[in-house]
């Protein structure tokens, strides 16, 4: 159906919140996706090519948690008749893999490692989204002072200056880095080579209208 409100249907609520100022550098959004009740027919998901690392909280079955981000080509999820998941959208490369393994594609199996992610998907139940974000953004603090996230210094300097950049040698010149750095450094943290990296943030800009 859909990755964003314009694909949605009219039972489904998809709902995008900004994180707090101090965490603007570590997070994307704070989303919501859920039923209105059960639908006619399975929901399909379509996700596009992403470089963020999601924590998705599944909010019927609390055991349903992890950390997660999508492959480098589109992905379709059959998410059923009814769902509610609450998911915390990390900006590119933040995300320390090497502290706690990433999953690809959809979380569907209870979680076992080291997070409290459980604890915290019983604790955000019950609670209307903005009450959540309180409960998600003291979460991403915790993070941040285990140093399970970092920011980015090299993926926030592309952001900032995405609209004149037109190719990889312009992304290695705004980091100030030369483009074997860029390579290895954007590969350790995003999964991506410079050029599907800039495909996917071009895709995203569309997207948005910007």
């Amino acid at each position: 159906k859909g990755n964003g409100k314009d694909k949605t249907v009219q039972s489904v609520q998809f709902v995008e919140a900004e994180p707090p100022d101090h965490l603007r550098g570590i997070v994307h959004r704070f989303l919501e996706l859920k039923t209105d009740g059960t639908l006619s027919d399975d929901y399909r998901f379509h996700a596009l090519p992403d470089a963020c690392t999601y924590v998705v909280f599944d909010q019927l079955d609390h055991n349903i948690t992890g950390v997660s981000k999508l492959r480098a080509e589109s992905e379709e999820f059959n998410l059923g008749r009814m769902f509610h998941f609450v998911n915390i959208r990390f900006l590119p490369g933040v995300w320390q893999s090497s502290q706690e393994p990433l999953s690809f594609g959809m979380v569907d199996h209870p979680y076992s490692g080291d997070l409290p992610l459980i604890d915290i998907n019983q604790n955000l139940s019950g609670r209307d989204f903005p009450d959540q974000q309180h409960i998600l953004t003291k979460l991403v603090d915790t993070l941040v002072r285990s140093k399970m996230v970092a920011p980015n210094p090299v993926t926030e300097k592309i952001f900032q200056n995405l609209d004149w950049i037109a190719s990889v040698a312009d992304m290695a010149e705004v980091s100030e880095i030369s483009a074997r750095q860029l390579q290895r450094t954007l590969k350790r943290t995003t999964g991506f080579s410079p050029h599907d990296f800039l495909k996917v943030l071009r895709l995203q800009q569309a997207l948005n209208g910007n």
